[in-house]
């Protein structure tokens, strides 16, 4: 469980960083702060830390408490990702910041949750569970969430490259983009959810 292994680190490293895809969510960061949210680098990766750890150690145990299975949560999340993706793509506010909080931070939602500590990374925790050993998988964890810190924490600068033109049309590809991760996460989980279902009723 607590075996230190170098290659182990470096796949699953590779696959966080794949599944995450902090890069590929800049256009989604740039577009959150368009609407004047506040994205607080340090504490966005110390939540989606606490929560990437604390899902690998009991999520499948907390899915089992609610009666449901991966399947259910990714398509759960997937709909999440859709309706950002609307927002993006057509400039639509379909989630009300109902905070009173007087800094208007996204940070937990939608960063932490479902971009950075989503469906697709919980599934994939679950999934590396049975293959790498735990610390191995933490550490992974950690190097990818230095890299979310450096990404938000240097947004500003990667917006002022991009410049406003860029970043609006990197939002509305990125939005194609991301509409069409969810369309996939959808559709596979939704048919393995169904025969599950129909497994049970037979």
């Amino acid at each position: 469980m607590w075996t230190f292994n170098i290659v182990e680190i470096v796949s699953a490293f590779l696959v966080l960083f794949a599944i995450i895809d902090v890069t590929g969510s800049v256009p989604i960061f740039l577009n959150l702060k368009s609407q004047d949210k506040t994205i607080h680098p340090e504490k966005a990766a110390l939540y989606s830390l606490i929560i990437l750890v604390g899902f690998l150690f009991i999520g499948e145990w907390i899915l089992k408490l609610f009666q449901l299975d991966v399947s259910a949560f990714a398509v759960a999340g997937a709909v999440v990702l859709l309706i950002l993706s609307i927002e993006m793509i057509f400039g639509v506010e379909i989630f009300k910041n109902d905070n009173t909080n007087p800094d208007n931070s996204s940070t937990l939602f939608p960063v932490v949750f479902p971009l950075i500590a989503g469906p697709g990374s919980f599934t994939t925790l679950l999934s590396m569970r049975a293959e790498y050993h735990t610390l191995n998988i933490i550490i992974a964890v950690i190097l990818n969430l230095i890299i979310v810190y450096l990404v938000l924490r240097y947004l500003d600068l990667v917006k002022r490259i991009l410049g406003e033109s860029g970043a609006y049309i990197l939002r509305k590809f990125f939005g194609v983009i991301l509409m069409a991760i969810a369309v996939k996460l959808l559709t596979s989980n939704l048919s393995t959810l169904i025969a599950t279902v129909n497994g049970a009723t037979a």
